[in-house]
């Protein structure tokens, strides 16, 4: 019997290599293993349509049922990996099974960060899974106080959520300011400011000193001395690409990698690398490589960034900060290196030409 090509995670990156594989033509026996008992969907809502009630679980699915059946795809859910046999060309899974593969595609995502003051506390959440975010919105009461320890995007994300749903928010970030690392300290002041302009209180460069509370935290100190008082505590500080399970598997015969799995982290790269793991697999070529990108939905505002701002120079503003309506331009000598939007979609398509202009010109 012909061993079935097998995808190890549930996510959009492994999705899409399995709708690229069916596209390309492959017709063997295909098989995906899901540890969560859903099948695959959108993870950007989590944080933002599905915690505010406003989307329900199913409609975030990638695929329907019909999907799934129609294209000979083996959903099994439910099944955590929990080592490979790259010799045997086998994966153990966590209810005792093991299934042996002729190609594998490695594409468990990462798994999030919490901070080791925050270990072991029944008020302390993650957001990575539609179990998480079902947590998390179950205790968005109004008034409830919220703290959120990290100011990346999902942070800030569930930040304007929770001001919207009514409870109190607090923002305890570590660095100089919200976003420092990817937009730099003057944007991510900005971002700051817009916050707290809607209701969150955000505290900078301040770290948890100790924090106080039974089998919940009640209150945490930080290294400023100010005391926040807490009914739920979110830890978003990043998250670390799920590899603990696997070993060196990853460059062994036969064996792929896509996703957050190999460090990416981004929605637009997950698309970009299953389709690519695919390609690969049947040995074609593979997609030409887009500019980096993301995007972000705050109170209401898409943020869109293309390129890296890593390494730039000098920033310039055209349009509006306080009306978030603005695009500000990234330079790196005389080219531009990274372009961010706010409230401007429509400019997207220009912004990633001018991005691709400068990538092809260097």
């Amino acid at each position: 019997m012909r061993r079935p090509v097998v995808i190890v995670g549930g996510g959009l990156a492994g999705q899409r290599f399995a709708e690229t594989l069916r596209r390309q033509g492959f017709d063997g026996p295909l098989q995906m293993i899901c540890a969560e008992p859903v099948a695959p969907y959108d993870r950007p809502p989590l944080s933002k349509e599905l915690l505010a009630g406003v989307r329900s679980a199913t409609s975030l699915r990638l695929r329907d049922d019909a999907w799934y059946r129609d294209n000979d795809v083996d959903l099994r859910l439910g099944a955590r990996a929990t080592g490979i046999d790259a010799h045997r060309r086998a994966v153990d899974l966590s209810d005792g099974a093991t299934v042996r593969y002729d190609r594998l595609l490695i594409a468990t995502g990462a798994a999030p960060r919490v901070p080791a003051q925050l270990h072991g506390f029944d008020n302390v959440l993650v957001l990575r899974d539609l179990a998480h975010a079902v947590a998390l919105s179950e205790r968005l009461k109004p008034g409830a106080r919220l703290v959120i320890v990290g100011g990346g995007f999902i942070g800030l994300e569930v930040a304007a959520t929770a001001l919207a749903l009514g409870a109190e928010v607090t923002i305890v970030e570590a660095a100089a300011a919200p976003l420092c690392g990817p937009l730099g300290q003057e944007i991510g002041a900005w971002f700051a400011r817009w916050h707290r302009s809607r209701g969150a209180t955000v505290h900078v460069g301040a770290q948890i000193v100790g924090v106080s509370g039974g089998r919940a935290i009640t209150e945490l100190a930080l290294s400023d001395g100010t005391r926040v008082a807490a009914d739920v505590v979110l830890a978003a500080i990043g998250v670390a690409p799920a590899t603990e399970w696997f070993g060196d598997a990853i460059g062994a015969p036969g064996v792929f990698a896509a996703g957050d799995v190999t460090g990416g982290s981004h929605w637009e790269a997950a698309v970009r690398d299953g389709a690519n793991a695919a390609r690969a697999l049947l040995g074609k070529p593979l997609a030409p490589e887009p500019p980096a990108g993301f995007w972000s939905d705050q109170h209401g505002v898409r943020f869109q960034l293309v390129g890296d701002p890593a390494g730039a120079h000098m920033t310039t503003l055209d349009g509006d900060l306080d009306a978030c309506d603005f695009s500000i331009t990234y330079w790196r000598g005389n080219q531009p290196a990274a372009i961010l939007l706010a409230g401007r979609p429509a400019e997207l398509p220009s912004a990633r030409r001018a991005i691709e202009m400068k990538r092809t010109a260097a």
